[in-house]
């Protein structure tokens, strides 16, 4: 462990580590745009920039190695005024629409202007004509507030790995963009919105849904529904302060219907119906010798990464819709007439933690009978935005149940928020149909924790089932390939584009720490451990369903209303 001088005071470093690293560990913060941690470094923005004795000029510390004796200023007039140049040099062509801006309270480059006393323009650069990309059904792309951080092209690269944007041009011309600079619609996109999530400024933002659903809240002809997935009301509380992980399903149905919005329905209930169908497809393989491992198909950003890179494994990809899709389906069928709703009266809307969910339901694979299952679909910081505009505060109002004849799910459901969730929920169900018994120990603490691909082995009545899960498409492709090359003892892969799951969407709240990241994973297995309703194929309310209208999993109606199909998908790379 070298010792080092942080601003005249020795510290203990750690080998390897950086200099920006070993500050940030001894309570020393410096400014940056460009850095993420546990990705390659690039020096790129310079903000970090400190004084190294020994050095002549200023070092960027989230690349520059500690070294025993070093001595560093990490607050220095001369890195000050460094950094505030840099600042200012980015704000010499950078649009001044801050109040229109959809990152207008917080913006990174904004709020490193104020800290860094910037309160004039010194400096005046000729701004390049961009024009905005809107191509995409989930991401807008505004070339203009790019600041060339490069986040949103490591994290493209190095976690997803899509590498579906990368640097374009030369000089003062460089830009980011996807490839012949194309626009995002055509492009390798998944969708995923985890660049949304890095990006420092108004560059990458969600494909906003607002004014639809505002104008169909305000249309008297129409019955507008809403449902909310099980990872928002995980993480919705923190931005009304409240604690991480707190569980605000209660709330925010209390929310939703002074919105406006006739039904409120959670999409854990369509996520216990995946496991019954998703369940049954994997015992009807394992017994009637089908395509096998069989990859689950909730995560539409997984999907598309298949049908654009990995064509060969469509056949492994489960035919079930994701449970939004599913609940989309219902409400607008015959079903609804039950429930006193018109279903061509219907305006149907989600709120996910997922930007790719808006591409899903737009997909025409996704339509029942030529109707969109969902109409539109807010991220979580779009429903934030909306309850703020109506002056609703989540910690002020008082928890309501959801409404029937979708209300009712179990803590199963509710799982397939986190990393391993859709695995476990499945098996469990798995289990309880191969055999007519539940499993000894629900909890599978195997897919539970650790990083990279989480394996675990289920016997069932001598069968032993192979079992892995992974989030982040860049740790699938490894996995992908070893089943290319060979690999047959597995049955059922669980994979999540984004690393986490869900509660870690590209549609959730931004500037999450990995404590709070971490929080909403245990208090999601608090619900589970806790809950009554621990399985799929026991709750009364799904069985009621298959009894009165669907008849039985992977039924005809099932297929009409519950599943889909996929076909390869050609891009411009």
């Amino acid at each position: 462990m070298p010792t080092i001088s942080i601003n005249e005071r020795e510290v203990a470093a750690l080998d390897g580590e950086t200099v920006l690293e070993a500050c940030e560990r001894h309570g020393v913060r410096i400014p940056t745009l460009c850095h993420l941690k546990h990705l390659t470094p690039t020096g790129a923005c310079r903000l970090c920039a400190v004084e190294v004795e020994g050095q002549r000029a200023l070092v960027p510390s989230c690349a520059f190695p500690v070294a025993e004796g070093m001595k560093v200023r990490t607050h220095s007039a001369r890195a000050v005024e460094a950094r505030r140049v840099i600042v200012e040099l980015l704000l010499a062509n950078h649009p001044d629409d801050c109040l229109y801006c959809v990152r207008n309270t917080d913006c990174q480059l904004r709020g490193l202007a104020a800290e860094l006393g910037v309160q004039g323009r010194r400096f005046f650069g000729k701004s390049l004509a961009y024009k905005m990309d809107a191509s995409s059904p989930a991401i807008v792309r505004d070339p203009a507030k790019c600041i060339l951080c490069g986040k949103c092209v490591r994290v493209c690269e190095e976690v997803e790995g899509v590498g579906c944007i990368d640097f374009i041009g030369r000089g003062s011309a460089t830009t980011v963009g996807p490839a012949l600079d194309q626009g995002l619609n055509v492009s390798s996109c998944i969708n995923c919105g985890q660049c949304i999530m890095v990006c420092p400024t108004g560059a990458l933002s969600e494909h906003s849904n607002l004014p639809p659903v505002l104008a169909a809240l305000g249309d008297p002809g129409l019955t507008v529904v809403v449902q909310h997935a099980p990872a928002v009301a995980l993480t919705l509380g923190e931005e009304f302060g409240l604690k991480p992980g707190a569980d605000v399903a209660g709330l925010l149905n209390a929310a939703l219907r002074r919105l406006g919005f006739a039904r409120v329905y959670e999409t854990a209930f369509t996520a216990d119906l995946t496991v019954m169908e998703e369940a049954s497809e994997l015992v009807q393989r394992i017994r009637g010798g089908g395509t096998l491992p069989m990859m689950t198909s909730c995560s539409p950003g997984w999907i598309k990464y298949v049908e654009q890179f990995h064509p060969e494994f469509i056949p492994n990809l489960s035919t079930c819709k994701s449970p939004q899709m599913m609940l989309g389906a219902l409400v607008k069928s015959p079903l609804s007439a039950a429930a006193g709703l018109d279903p061509e009266k219907v305006f149907s809307v989600s709120v996910m933690p997922c930007v790719a969910k808006k591409f899903e339901a737009a997909r025409p694979e996704l339509h029942t009978e030529g109707v969109p299952d969902v109409d539109a679909v807010l991220t979580t910081r779009e429903l934030v935005t909306l309850l703020r505009q109506r002056g609703l505060d989540l910690a002020r109002l008082e928890p309501e149940p959801a409404d029937d004849p979708f209300g009712a799910r179990s803590t199963a459901g509710r799982l397939f928020a986190g990393s391993g969730g859709v695995m476990e929920s499945a098996l469990r169900t798995a289990h309880w149909l191969l055999t007519g018994r539940e499993l000894a120990e629900l909890r599978v603490q195997a897919v539970r924790s650790g990083e990279g691909v989480r394996e675990c082995r289920v016997k069932i009545d001598g069968l032993e089932i192979g079992a892995a899960v992974v989030s982040g498409l860049k740790q699938a492709k490894d996995l992908l390939a070893q089943l290319s090359a060979g690999r047959s003892d597995l049955h059922f892969i669980e994979v999540m584009t984004c690393p986490g799951g869900c509660l870690n969407g590209g549609g959730q709240v931004r500037a999450v720490t990995p404590d709070a990241v971490r929080a909403r994973q245990q208090a999601l297995y608090a619900l589970d451990r806790e809950g009554g309703l621990r399985t799929a194929h026991a709750n009364e309310s799904i069985r009621r369903l298959y009894d009165e209208y669907l008849g039985a999993p992977l039924g005809e109606l099932s297929h009409r209303y519950l599943h889909t199909h996929y076909a390869p998908r050609e891009v411009v790379r």
